[in-house]
């Protein structure tokens, strides 16, 4: 055995291969902190009904309603839009024809009020977009739920709603949103709701809800 039979050179990459490693390594940590986040969001959305990165601040509707302006300062009572929530399952959103109650002479000159109105005109709704959404499965019943708390609490349906909606006349000194925006508060999961069932007790076998 000669000396040095055992001896290996260290390969000392070179500048291109070196340049070639970071950039692979940085695309890499790229995709893995993208799966990372993709995940997180998809989870913790499915799990918590809101996602807890990417802010949920509420979708941005067709036409901006200033729930504060029309619930706190004009004193107007939810049902008054929201229409048939205390005599049926789910509650009513309100037609053109509906705002065209106050904003006939209300409202001149400010943009949505301008759109509204040209829908109405045209007889055309206005598509807003849906913030509380159950399962397909799932039948939530609005009247049984206002009825039970209205009776309980002593109180008009409108103070019941914030109970799953949130103070939606205050979302955005609440919660942040911008324009008013309403977003969901509350998980609306089985858990969210088994829990609430147990709390008040309320029935809490499958058929309750799933028929």
């Amino acid at each position: 055995m000669l000396p040095g039979d055992f001896e290996f050179k260290r390969l000392k990459p070179s500048k291109k291969q070196m340049i070639l490693l970071s950039i692979v390594g940085f695309f890499g940590l790229l995709v893995f902190t993208g799966i990372v986040i993709v995940l997180t969001f998809v989870l913790t959305a499915w799990m918590n009904g809101q996602p807890i990165i990417f802010a949920n601040e509420g979708p941005e509707q067709p036409i901006v309603f200033p729930h504060k302006k029309h619930v706190e300062e004009l004193g107007m009572d939810c049902t008054f839009c929201h229409r048939g929530v205390d005599k049926e399952a789910a509650a009513h959103v309100p037609t053109t024809g509906l705002c065209m109650t106050c904003h006939s002479a209300v409202g001149d000159g400010l943009d949505g009020i301008t759109k509204m109105r040209s829908l109405y005109e045209d007889d055309r709704s206005i598509h807003w977009i849906r913030v509380h959404r159950v399962p397909d499965h799932v039948h939530f019943v609005h009247e049984a739920h206002i009825r039970y708390f209205s009776e309980k609490e002593g109180v008009e349906a409108s103070a019941v709603c914030s109970k799953c909606h949130g103070d939606v006349a205050n979302m955005e000194e609440v919660h942040g949103t911008e324009d008013g925006r309403v977003k969901q508060v509350e998980p609306l999961k089985m858990g969210h709701c088994v829990d609430c069932h147990k709390q008040h007790n309320a029935p809490t076998d499958c058929a309750t809800c799933h028929y």
